[in-house]
C-alpha cells in the first residue's frame, strides 16, 4: 500500500524553480531516502508534504488524505523533524516535550508515559531535565526527534537529521530509525550523505534540479550501471573540446560501455566498463595517441556514480552549482505564506 503520493509538484521562489514536476510514491512501512545536493528541492518537498508550504501546482496525498484539502488531517498522521532545530532555550527538554504533547491533545498520563519511553530510547535521561540552552547539537537533534515521535505518527519525515552531528549521536539516530522501520513506521529521510542513504534506505530517489532522476533500491540503482567504474585523467586533457576528442578515442575500446565527463576534476572521465582486459586496452589506446595517463583508478559502482551517470556531475559539483542561485530571504518569505 502506498502511504505517500506526490504528483507533479511545482514550486518557484521568484525566478528560481525549486520543484519542476516532481513525482514520488512511498510504500507503507518503508524507510525511504531522498538523496540530492543542497538546493535540489528536498527541503521544499518535505515542507509541502508537512503542509508548511503550498505548491504552485501538483497533488499530495498521505494515507489517502489530500494534504491540500485537509492539512489538519495530514498533520495528525505526520511527525516532522525540520533541518533547522528550533528549541526554546529556557525550557528543559522534558518541559518542551510536555508542551508538544499538550499541543497534540494527549492525555497527561499517555503523554508522560510516552516521554519516559522516548527519553530511554534516545538515551536522554542524563540531561533531559536541563535547560535546552545548555544542549549540544547532538542533544538538540535527539530532542527534536523525540518531539516528532511523541504522538506516534504513521509517517516520520526527517530533513537532514544528522547534519553536523558527532559519531555517537549519529549512530543513536540511525538505530532509532531502524527500530521504527521494524515496527512499521514509514520514514522519509532526506540527506546528501551517500553513506547514510545507502546504510538505511529500503528504497530511494535521487533528486536534482527539482525532479526525480532515478529511483529504486540502492543496490538496484548501482547494478543498473553494470560493470566496474574507471576514473581516468590525462595531463593534456583540459577543456570540453579535448574531452569530446578523448571520448571518441576511447569509445571503441572493447569493454567500454559508457563514458561521462566529470568537469569538477580537470575534465576527468568516468567510464563504466566490463572485462578484465579493459584497462590494458585503455592504456594502449592512450599511449598510441601520445597521451600519458596521469591517474587511473578502478572500483565498484557507488551511489555517487549513479548520480554522476544520470547528471554528468558529482553531488559535490551540484551543490557548488546551486550555492549562489537561491535567495534565502525570498525563500523564507515564500515559506511563511
Amino acid at each position: 500500500m502506498l502511504v505517500l503520493e506526490l504528483t507533479q509538484l511545482e514550486k518557484a521562489y521568484g525566478a528560481v524553480k525549486a520543484l519542476d514536476g516532481l513525482s514520488l510514491t512511498v510504500p507503507e512501512g518503508c524507510l525511504y531516502g531522498l538523496l540530492g545536493p543542497n538546493g535540489a528541492g528536498k527541503t521544499t518537498t518535505l515542507r509541502i508534504l508537512a503542509t508548511l508550504l503550498a505548491p504552485d501546482a501538483g497533488r499530495v496525498s498521505v494515507a489517502g488524505v489530500d494534504a491540500l484539502k485537509d492539512p489538519r488531517g495530514v498533520r495528525r498522521l505526520l511527525g516532522y523533524v525540520a533541518q533547522e532545530v528550533a528549541i526554546d532555550k529556557i525550557l528543559t527538554g522534558r518541559e518542551l516535550l510536555q508542551l508538544q504533547g499538550d499541543l497534540y491533545h494527549l492525555q497527561r498520563g499517555v503523554r508522560d508515559a510516552r516521554i519516559a519511553e522516548l527519553v530511554q530510547r534516545l538515551s536522554m535521561a542524563e540531561w533531559i531535565d536541563r535547560r535546552c540552552g545548555t544542549y549540544s547539537g547532538g542533544m538538540r537533534r535527539r530532542l527534536d526527534l523525540a518531539a516528532g515521535l511523541l504522538h506516534q505518527p504513521r509517517v516520520l519525515v526527517l530533513d537532514e537529521p544528522t547534519v553536523g552531528l558527532d559519531i555517537e549521536s549519529r549512530a543513536a539516530i540511525w538505530q532509532v530509525l531502524r527500530e521504527l522501520r521494524q515496527q512499521g513506521t514509514t520514514v522519509l529521510l532526506s540527506s546528501h550523505y551517500l553513506e547514510e542513504v545507502e546504510a538505511l534506505a529500503d528504497a530511494m530517489a535521487i533528486i536534482d534540479a527539482g525532479r526525480v532522476i532515478a529511483e529504486g533500491t540502492p543496490e538496484a540503482l548501482k547494478q543498473q550501471l553494470g560493470g566496474d567504474r574507471v576514473t581516468l585523467r590525462v595531463r593534456e586533457f583540459s577543456d570540453q573540446k579535448e574531452a569530446d576528442q578523448l571520448c571518441a578515442l576511447l569509445e571503441p575500446v572493447e569493454g567500454v560501455r559508457q563514458i561521462v565527463v566529470n568537469r569538477s576534476q580537470g575534465y576527468s572521465l568516468n567510464l563504466v566498463v566490463e572485462g578484465e582486459s579493459v584497462l590494458q586496452g585503455l592504456r594502449a589506446k592512450l599511449e598510441g595517441a601520445g597521451l600519458p595517463v596521469f591517474a587511473l583508478a578502478q572500483s565498484r559502482p557507488s551511489l555517487d556514480d549513479v548520480y554522476l551517470q544520470a547528471t554528468g556531475r558529482t553531488l559535490m559539483d551540484a551543490e557548488l552549482a546551486v550555492a549562489g542561485q537561491r535567495d534565502p530571504k525570498q525563500e523564507r518569505k515564500q515559506s511563511m505564506r
